[in-house]
């Protein structure tokens, strides 16, 4: 499956303007009275060029005085308070209801995300949803100062002028008009290109970010195998992916900027030729070209910061549409649904899996879990173990067959994450109502409540990146404990117990024991000695189930997994022996 096709969706136009026109519900009185505000405000601005028309008639004629002179500074003045205070009015009333509405739609992306089927991210990348709810935010953030002013007061400015140069004089409109097609030209070779420019520029922020997040997070594997060249070259070469992209925006950038120029040297220069023709014939005069002169100077500036906005906008459009295709991601997408038989918690019927375009990991294989049933699943490294949970766990969807699962399915793995917060924070993240006793009694239950005697603040104490650190086995207690408050219908439990070292192995073994106990329980075991205490175990091999039974059941019938019994009796033999003996020559 191809990256592009793995992304996750992007809006089109129509579906980003009908959620945007669902998301200014409530607030579109304040947008009307911006309309009405900017509108106002652009006719009062109109009348400096009409006032300095009328001036330059009384002049020519002779009949301006010092009253004329005072009436047209009052009107200029007067205008351009008034003119001032309806721009500055309609500007912060726009840009509330700009940032009002902004905030409700990144309200809406992050608790979408939040509960995205974890497939989906998995398939398009991390990398992907990280640039949506942080580049693109930012890019629709940041075009506030520019859009929301070109978008108000520019746009009544370009119709109020327009209607003033027609009221003025209406050749002095007809020519006007007669250039317009060049901005429109202007704007069709634009959005011809600019859109797809900036659309692949948000495409490469999102695999440099993805590039950058795995490095982060495999950095002990990068460094491990002494893979950090390889990675700084991965990061280098999707961060001049979109240098590139960059470039070439800003060269779009330059381009429209030249035939913007000449847009505005022809409107001038047509303005100018008729003006000429008109006053030559004796049918305008030399105030009226003058006011027209001065409204086409007056109409060229918000013009061209309405072009050039548009730059500006095609930018946040694209990442705008980004967001709106996360925030309209169906919630049953991609969700897998079947029957099951009254009892079975858990059923697997004819699922075959492949990662990409690998071959099947998985090829028809069918097994059901009954409610209430602990099951362990066992085999060598590769048999698919890990695999199998994260499908009943509907992290990974099936390319054929179905899965059925309880609605409240919890998966906890080796890889377990503190948040940055309080130690009651992480715990009662999927108990957002639990109190303080529950809190206790569950950390009584998984034997964690020495925990809190560790800790300088009790359940107040600041963990996670740059708060009081937690071992890896205090980590797997704190994320068992989790698991508890949850209260799932099933647990998953992917070597979530599987801490370095014995020390504490049997700490989080009964940790794990209090957790399952009463729910139906999958384990992905580590250790034998955690298959043997599971009602049912399942042993995989090549992505197929080759045994199934009771602990007792598969060792009386002496294969793979009573080989595999044998060598684990025979090496925790071997360990207890050297223990002993090195205890005896200490002592």
């Amino acid at each position: 499956m191809s990256q592009a096709s793995a992304a996750l969706p992007i809006a089109s136009g129509r579906e980003t303007a009908r959620e945007v026109w669902r998301l200014s519900r409530g607030h579109r009185l304040r947008l009307a009275t911006v309309g009405v505000l900017g509108i106002v405000s652009t006719a009062v601005n109109v009348i400096p060029p009409v006032i300095i028309g009328f001036l330059v008639d009384r002049v020519r004629a002779g009949t301006a005085d010092l009253g004329t002179v005072a009436m047209v500074t009052a009107a200029m003045v007067g205008s351009a308070a008034l003119g001032a205070a309806g721009t500055a009015m309609t500007i912060v009333l726009a840009t509330r209801v700009y940032h009002t509405i902004l905030a409700g739609l990144r309200e809406q992306l992050v608790s979408r995300a939040m509960t995205l089927p974890q497939h989906l991210v998995e398939r398009a990348g991390t990398g992907d949803l990280i640039s949506r709810t942080s580049d693109d935010v930012t890019a629709v953030a940041d075009a506030a100062p520019s859009v929301i002013p070109a978008l108000t007061v520019t746009a009544f400015t370009i119709v109020v002028s327009l209607g003033g140069l027609a009221a003025l004089e209406w050749p002095y409109a007809v020519a006007f008009a007669v250039v317009l097609p060049v901005y429109v030209l202007v704007m069709r070779w634009y959005l011809r290109i600019g859109p797809r420019v900036y659309g692949a520029e948000r495409a490469a922020m999102s695999a440099r970010a993805q590039q950058i997040l795995e490095s982060q997070r495999g950095y002990a594997t990068v460094l491990g195998l002494g893979l950090t060249e390889q990675r700084h070259r991965s990061v280098l070469a999707a961060s001049w992916g979109v240098a590139v992209w960059t470039l070439r925006a800003r060269a779009v950038g330059v381009m429209l900027n030249l035939r913007l120029n000449f847009g505005e040297c022809l409107s001038l220069a047509t303005v100018l030729v008729v003006g000429f023709v008109l006053i030559d014939a004796d049918v305008s005069t030399v105030g009226a070209a003058t006011a027209a002169m001065l409204l086409v100077l007056r109409l060229l500036g918000p013009i061209n910061e309405l072009v050039f906005v548009v730059d500006d906008l095609q930018s946040a459009l694209a990442s705008l549409s980004r967001m709106i295709g996360v925030v309209t991601i169906p919630e049953e997408a991609g969700e897998p649904s079947a029957t099951v038989d009254a009892g079975v918690a858990v059923r697997l019927n004819g699922v075959a899996f492949r990662y990409g375009d690998g071959p099947r990991l998985f090829d028809n294989l069918t097994l059901d879990i009954p409610t209430g049933q602990r099951t362990a699943v066992v085999g060598a490294s590769g048999a698919g173990k890990t695999t199998l949970a994260a499908v009943i766990a509907g992290i990974h969807l099936p390319e054929d067959g179905t899965v059925a699962q309880p609605g409240r399915t919890t998966l906890i793995t080796q890889e377990t994450h503190v948040f940055v917060g309080t130690l009651r924070d992480n715990l009662t993240l999927g108990a957002p109502t639990a109190g303080d006793d529950d809190v206790h009694a569950a950390l009584d239950a998984t034997g964690a409540a020495g925990l809190l005697d560790l800790l300088p603040d009790g359940l107040n104490t600041i963990v996670g990146t740059g708060g009081h650190p937690l071992t890896d086995a205090q980590a797997q207690q704190l994320a068992l404990t989790r698991l508890l408050l949850a209260d799932p219908e099933l647990a998953i439990l992917d070597e979530a117990t599987a801490e370095a070292g014995s020390t504490h192995a049997g700490l989080l073994d009964r940790a794990a024991d209090a957790v399952l106990h009463g729910r139906t329980g999958l384990v992905i075991a580590h250790r034998l000695s955690q298959a043997a205490t599971c009602d049912r175990i399942v042993v995989m091999e090549q992505g197929r189930i080759i045994e199934s039974g009771t602990h007792n059941e598969l060792v009386a019938a002496g294969g793979v997994y009573g080989g595999l019994w044998s060598a684990w009796e025979a090496g925790r033999s071997t360990n207890n022996t050297v223990i002993d003996k090195q205890e005896n020559k200490e002592f």
